[in-house]
């Protein structure tokens, strides 16, 4: 599967399963290198990585508009996003300005603006249980022409990376899609391409319909099913093997790197009573399942980050925001998280040095650059 392209736009995702993507990648990063300064090298590099969550991404909404408005939010060379991280990454990509794009998506935005409800019969029968059309078209609101210069120049002229993952169900693999290198394409079919991988990442299996990308392999064409990057990983930052290749390439990186992740959820368990009926089992256990999955998915995050020299700094919603979570796309939830997430960004967040329940002590045993 790693041989297989975008019809028309080669080039532009890596299977992070496969080496050959992992060298590829090294070498997309190589060549990016080129435009860069010598002074860069003696500045911090600055990464953002941005988790999935559903309504919970108001919270992350909140914490970078929030820290924008202390003044101390940094350019940051790298984002990364997964479901709802992925509709926030672009907008936080491109710093500041976007802001305002944020706090309405994450405080105005409702049901009726995310997706249509389609019948059970239908829902069951069809691909998803509702029609996410409406998400479509807001994301198509907000990332139009103008907006894909803008991200393609921070690629091109800045060699800042723009990166967000999707699952390719019929693989079983996830994929990071380099928006960068799509929005330099700069086509009507590269804006398309750009916005359904948005769309693709938020796209959560059987409540909300698949995406089908066009590929290319071996000269025959066929589609992809591509659903939410959290049906594998809920935050990721970048593959592990990519920094072997990096040594392997002698790329000079810079000394001082810092990679902040924002967890779109809570961390600690929630005692919640279950009912005993199929579809409550079911619910609960996956919701479970994610919960868990993401606990781990940061142990990784931070098991990278020790081994390559970065800074490891996390960010979550923490026990002591209480309010009643009524409804999926709540305003008036999505409202009072953000506002969480907005005091503590420009109040000056202590970001998290450890993963949840991590002991210190472990890091003496890991391999020292």
């Amino acid at each position: 599967m790693g041989q297989a392209q975008i019809a028309g736009l080669s080039g532009v995702r890596y299977m992070v399963a496969s080496q050959a993507s992992i060298d590829q990648m090294a070498s997309d990063i190589e060549a990016g290198f080129k435009v860069r300064s010598a002074a860069s090298l003696n500045s911090a590099a600055n990464y953002l990585s941005l988790s999935g969550g559903g309504d919970d991404g108001a919270y992350g909404a909140g914490l970078l508009i929030g820290w924008s408005e202390r003044g101390d939010r940094p350019q940051f060379n790298l984002v990364t996003g997964i479901s709802t991280g992925a509709l926030i990454a672009p907008f936080a990509f491109m710093g500041k300005e976007y802001d305002p794009v944020l706090r309405h998506v994450y405080t105005q935005v409702g049901p009726e603006d995310i997706y249509i409800e389609r019948g059970l019969i239908s829902g069951i029968l069809g691909d998803g249980l509702s029609d996410t059309t409406p998400l479509y078209q807001l994301i198509s609101k907000y990332v139009d022409e103008k907006f894909l210069k803008k991200v393609a120049d921070e690629y091109t002229t800045k060699n800042r990376w723009l990166l967000i993952g999707t699952t390719n169900l019929d693989a079983g693999v996830p994929v990071v899609w380099n928006m960068g290198r799509i929005a330099s394409i700069g086509t009507p079919e590269a804006l398309e391409l750009f916005r359904k991988i948005m769309l693709a990442s938020a796209s959560i299996p059987g409540a909300f319909s698949p995406m089908l990308f066009d590929v290319e392999v071996a000269g025959k064409s066929f589609q992809e099913m591509h659903v939410d990057g959290g049906a594998i990983t809920q935050v990721f930052l970048y593959p592990s093997a990519l920094s072997a290749r990096a040594q392997d390439l002698k790329l000079k990186l810079q000394k001082q790197r810092n990679a902040y992740i924002i967890r779109n959820s809570r961390l600690d368990p929630q005692w919640r009573e279950t009912e005993r009926g199929t579809l409550s089992i079911v619910q609960r256990a996956i919701s479970s399942l994610i919960q868990t999955q993401g606990v781990g998915d940061l142990y990784r995050i931070y098991h990278t980050t020790q081994l390559d020299g970065v800074g490891f700094n996390l960010a979550y919603i923490g026990s002591d925001f209480k309010f009643p979570h009524k409804t999926e796309f709540d305003t008036a939830y999505m409202q009072a998280l953000f506002d969480y997430g907005y005091r503590q960004g420009i109040a000056g967040k202590e970001w998290q040095k450890y993963p949840p329940g991590y002991k210190r002590g472990f890091d003496e045993n890991l391999p020292k650059k």
